[in-house]
């Protein structure tokens, strides 16, 4: 019996019981049966809770890029791995086989070498999503350099930021990027961010658009004339499985951002295991994530996990608005795309439009769809579930993190019954526990609590690259011996979890604890409402009042607003109860979101306080431009 896929809802019951059991030999099987090594583990795993020490097939060597593309040469050669469907419709998509993977990967490896990029050095790669993203990123994890991509929509000064933490020695860009209707000048912005760097002695750019760029002497270089010159063979180092493999920030909601180290053989192992299971993928499925590789999404579910599987991945560089809203869909058709996974922000933002734009198209070739980056609410988790999967497709509703390094609660299709909103159950070897203000495991279910786990996992982050210190800070200090998430979750009658939102975004109200998300989906279900965002502001009496930020539909735009916020009101009083009624509604055009779909509560908060002191480094956000509208709209 293989322990890779799970088949059924008794063995997964059956396979979840062994990984808690017998944790080392569940997890020796798996990656004894399916991966390439260069010599096998001493031992399957060794930790230390408290001081947050944690060691997977410790003494094993392994190249995680020949499980990616070398091995699968032999049966796969001629196999697409990646598509690339480019922001311009009209622009050719390129099929890229494992053959030519391996080829452009081999020249890229050999370029970084020749440049004197070695084995430990840090490469900052801030490129749009097209192939040589793939390449440049693959090249690294193959020399042992250690790779941190950062989404190429972030201003100079996030950038220089991340590459002075880490301390990169290489930047690799592109002249400029397509986004939409926009030509973004990656260049000047590496340039702007490179005044405030002293470690970076090359730039390699890549040319996409045809822009004229400025190339600094005995820095700049195009890669191009290297890449002509390279041979299309090389050699995978050979790393140890806890050897680096990348480093990822993601914001901290203040101070400088977290780089979150990742190595390489428990991520590997891991991010195939759930990539396997949870979008149930098959040979020749075609498989679509809209993330960028600038997010942990990317890196593990567009790049590693589904190469691993020998898999055949779509890299998209567009946005779905452009040339229309039907962009998704008129992809997915094209290239009949079998899983797809995208965020609830781009869900709500096309659930918003007309349903001519899907209809057009008859989706027939999906087989899951899934949901990634925060909770779905429930009107979007039915629009999705409809109109896109045609109720035929198990919607995967997955829970993780940056830290996590691969999904953790999700749904596996054809296996678990879904229900909205809910993440459903935990993967085999993930044991999560709900606690409560005491530190106390909360047993039983029906219940809501602080969302720990309990027991390590392969992809676990090792560190906070340079701050181990703030690693046990953030993540194992509150409830000692356990990995704290930062979410709190509630654990329905039969064992389901349901992410409630931050932790930090549980409001006291007189006493009571209330969850933001529950509250936004009972807005969010009025007809004339888009989307919303609840916060706290200080309150005489209550201690705490409740302000939500709502953006209207089309149809609502021209409603009395004295009206629509008594009906928000009454529906919130209905479902959770009136000491849930907001105090203050504003109506906006958008919230500030990170650049994965996530809200930027503190900001909305600092607002509904009347701080307009710090709001910190926007520049990072998807629409920095939203905050100045929002403070001037402020009741």
């Amino acid at each position: 019996m293989s322990y890779y896929k799970i088949k059924d809802l008794e063995n997964y019951f059956k396979m979840y019981k062994k990984s808690v059991r017998e944790p080392r030999k569940f997890w020796d099987r798996i990656a004894d049966e399916n991966f390439t090594w260069y010599q096998k583990w001493d031992k399957v795993f060794d930790f230390d809770m408290e001081k947050a020490e944690f060691k997977w097939f410790l003494n094993a060597k392994v190249n995680i890029t020949k499980n990616c593309i070398d091995r699968h040469l032999n049966k796969r050669g001629y196999k697409t791995a990646i598509i690339f469907e480019p922001n311009n419709p009209n622009e050719e998509a390129q099929h890229i086989t494992y053959e030519e993977l391996y080829k452009n990967v081999a020249k890229w490896s050999n370029v970084l070498e020749e440049q004197g990029v070695k084995k430990g050095d840090r490469v900052c790669i801030y490129l749009p999503m097209i192939p040589e993203l793939a390449y440049a990123t693959l090249a690294c994890a193959r020399i042992g350099a250690i790779h941190s991509v950062v989404f190429a929509g972030f201003s100079a000064s996030a950038l220089s930021a991340r590459i002075n933490d880490c301390e990169a020695k290489m930047v690799i860009t592109s002249d400029g990027g397509y986004r939409g209707n926009k030509t973004i000048d990656l260049k000047s912005i590496v340039d702007e961010s490179l005044e405030k760097c002293n470690t970076i002695e090359t730039v390699l750019t890549v040319n996409r658009t045809n822009s004229s760029v400025t190339m600094k002497e005995g820095r700049d270089l195009w890669v191009q004339p290297l890449l002509d010159k390279a041979q299309d063979n090389h050699v995978a180092a050979i790393m140890d499985a806890e050897d680096p493999l990348f480093i990822l920030y993601t914001s901290g909601s203040t101070g400088k951002p977290k780089g979150m180290l990742h190595t390489t053989a428990g991520y590997m192992v891991y991010t195939a295991y759930t990539f396997k299971n949870v979008f149930n993928y098959e040979e020749n499925d075609v498989y679509w994530c809209t993330a960028d590789i600038g997010w942990i999404t990317g890196h593990s579910y567009i790049l590693y996990g589904p190469l691993l599987n020998g898999a055949t991945t779509v890299i998209f560089e567009g946005v779905p608005s452009y040339p229309d809203f039907s962009r998704f869909w008129e992809v997915i058709e094209k290239h009949k795309v079998n899983q797809f996974y995208t965020a609830p922000t781009a869900i709500r933002a096309l659930a918003k439009e007309s349903l001519d734009y899907v209809q057009k198209f008859p989706l027939s070739s999906l087989k899951v769809i899934g949901s990634v980056g925060e909770p779905i609410n429930e009107e979007a988790w039915h629009w999705y579930n409809d109109h896109v999967g045609g109720k035929r497709c198990p919607l995967v509703d997955t829970w993780w993190q940056t830290e996590t390094g691969g999904i953790m609660i999700s749904p596996i299709p054809f296996v678990t019954p879904t229900k909205p909103t809910y993440a459903s159950l935990p993967l085999p070897g993930i044991q999560p526990v709900l606690m409560d203000e005491l530190r106390n495991e909360i047993e039983g279910n029906q219940v809501t609590g602080a969302l720990c786990v309990k027991f390590p996992w392969p992809s676990m982050a090792r560190t906070i690259w340079g701050d181990h210190q703030r690693y046990i800070d953030t993540y194992f200090k509150a409830f000692p011996g356990k990995y704290f998430t930062g979410d709190g979750a509630l654990r329905d009658e039969v064992g389901y979890y349901r992410i409630t939102g931050r932790v930090d975004d549980v409001i006291i109200v007189s006493g009571h604890n209330l969850g933001t998300a529950p509250i936004e989906d009972a807005i969010n279900e009025h007809p004339a409402v888009a989307e919303s965002a609840i916060v706290g502001f200080p309150h005489d009496i209550k201690g705490n009042a409740l302000y939500g930020y709502v953006i209207l539909k089309e149809t609502g735009e021209s409603r009395n607003q004295d009206n629509l916020r008594k009906e928000i009101n009454q529906l919130i009083s209905d479902q959770i109860g009136p000491i849930a009624k907001l105090d203050k509604i504003q109506f906006v055009s958008g919230l500030p979101k990170t650049r994965s779909g996530k809200i930027m509560r503190r900001i909305l908060r600092k607002i509904a306080e009347g701080d307009f002191s710090n709001f910190g480094d926007i520049s990072t956000l998807l629409n920095p431009e939203i905050v100045e509208e929002i403070k001037d709209g402020k009741l």
